[in-house]
């Protein structure tokens, strides 16, 4: 059965701030426009692993 720490979910966080922000920065100069564009990409990376974690999930479930 898969058991996850909670204390280990707490470096998401950090990380996903930290990768969003810099991905953003990278593209745009202006502060709305990297926040804008952080948030969005947040979304999307935690979107992509609640999939792949869903997916590990039902396979550790099916096997």
């Amino acid at each position: 059965m898969l058991s996850i720490s909670p204390t280990y979910l707490l470096y998401y966080v950090p990380l996903i701030i930290a990768i969003s922000l810099v991905f953003g920065g990278t593209r745009h100069e202006a502060t709305p426009l990297v926040l804008r564009h952080a948030w969005q990409t947040g979304r999307w990376i935690t979107g992509f692993m609640a999939i792949i974690f869903a997916v590990l999930c039902v396979l550790d479930w099916l096997i």
